[in-house]
């Protein structure tokens, strides 16, 4: 039950990470901030204009970060680690989705049945490669993403609520996946148990048998 809470609660977190703008945003103090906001997919700017570039164009408003419009300053936008964040993060929650249906093959799945020891190990399994994605992911963006070598007024910008919700449902994926795995571990062991149990209740039978027909034979 734990681990499909964690695996709920972190499915949900990393979601709304994946898909919120606000990774990285702008603390307000600043009266005209040229960046406001941006997580892996979208970037708000405020009259932004690349001084390292000779064009006038300015940038305002928020916009998918592979917009058209943002070609002559991709170079600037996603730098290697940011590409890696992206990379790394959707690998996560692909993961996550895949597990999620190895969770639902496991809620109707019997005991009994000898997938079902499989079926934990691959879950758990694939949970904990995708936390780790995860993890690289928010380690590299954490490292790098407020830097003053990356967004305008550095000063001025900090690690968003999104991005801590990312953090959040990483960590709790890891357990998740280690209680998957723990579980099948037990019942393995515990159907080893039961099958050395009878074997050995076969075997008291069968020499019981053998010694009552020996006690019964008589010489002539």
């Amino acid at each position: 039950r734990f681990a499909l809470g964690l695996t709920a609660f972190s499915f949900l977190f990393i979601l709304v990470a994946f898909v919120s703008p606000y990774w990285l945003q702008h603390d307000g103090l600043n009266k005209a901030p040229k960046f406001l906001n941006l997580g892996l997919w979208e970037v708000c700017f405020n009259k932004f204009q690349d001084i390292n570039r000779w064009y006038d164009v300015r940038f305002k408003g928020c916009m998918w970060v592979f917009e058209e419009e943002y070609y002559i300053i991709h170079d600037f936008l996603l730098p290697s680690f940011f590409v890696a964040t992206q990379f790394f993060f959707t690998i996560c929650l692909t993961l996550l989705l895949i597990s999620l249906f190895l969770t639902a093959l496991f809620l109707v799945s019997s005991k009994d049945d000898d997938r079902y020891i499989i079926l934990l190990l691959t879950n758990g399994t694939v949970q904990v490669i995708g936390a780790i994605c995860g993890l690289i992911a928010v380690i590299t963006f954490g490292a790098r993403g407020d830097g003053r070598d990356w967004m305008p007024n550095w000063e001025h910008n900090n690690m968003g609520w999104a991005f801590a919700l990312a953090v959040l449902g990483t960590m709790m994926l890891f357990p998740a996946g280690v209680l998957f795995l723990v579980e099948a571990r037990k019942i393995k062991y515990k159907r080893l148990n039961e099958i050395g149990t009878r074997e050995a209740s076969a075997y008291s039978m069968d020499d019981r048998k053998i010694r009552a027909s020996g006690s019964g034979h008589t010489d002539i």
